[in-house]
């Protein structure tokens, strides 16, 4: 099922999307904000598209495979997936050359109008490190304002900090499980 925006064709995720998401996963370019979490072998990209194939079958939405009309070169990931049943993960990362052109916001519209039709129970949530401008902007245009700051516990850089961009005020509770 491919849902299509005004540049983008969002699509769910197959087994045969694994190299062209690799190739996006592995680019250390890609990985400024968080270097550490930069894919060094196929496995843990395959291993990723798994837990997104699995999300996808039991909520019926979760991160999309992005192209481009009348292309197959996968040109990025995202959209909303639910964690721990708790609340909506938006999330979003683009190819290098793909990066500034506004693709992550035009994704997160989309994604953000479907999970709050499939499940506006849940809160939107993104989060991200503090130091990475282009995604809190992202957030931010898509309704999203700052709910939470804090060290980033586990992140190997110790002064990194995490913020938390949602579409409503948090509870402890749900606090607790995004930040975990």
């Amino acid at each position: 099922m491919i849902t299509e925006t005004k540049r983008l064709l969002l699509d769910r995720p197959t087994s045969e999307d694994v190299a062209g998401l690799h190739l996006i996963c592995s680019d250390p370019r890609v990985w400024a904000h968080f270097p550490s979490l930069r894919h060094t072998d196929t496995e843990q990209t395959r291993v990723m598209l798994d837990q997104w194939i699995l999300s996808w079958d039991r909520d019926e939405l979760g991160t999309w495979v992005v192209r481009q009309p009348g292309s197959q070169t996968i040109i990025g990931y995202g959209g909303c997936s639910i964690k721990q049943d708790t609340f909506w993960n938006l999330g979003y990362r683009f190819a290098y050359d793909s990066q500034g052109q506004g693709f992550a916001t035009e994704l997160s519209l989309e994604a953000v109008r479907q999970a709050k039709a499939s499940r506006p129970d849940l809160p939107i949530v993104a989060y991200l490190l503090a130091h990475n401008l282009a995604s809190a902007r992202v957030a931010e245009k898509v309704a999203l304002a700052l709910v939470h700051q804090s060290i980033d516990a586990g992140n190997p850089d110790p002064t990194a900090i995490r913020l938390a961009y949602a579409d409503r005020p948090l509870s402890a509770e749900e606090l607790s499980e995004v930040m975990q």
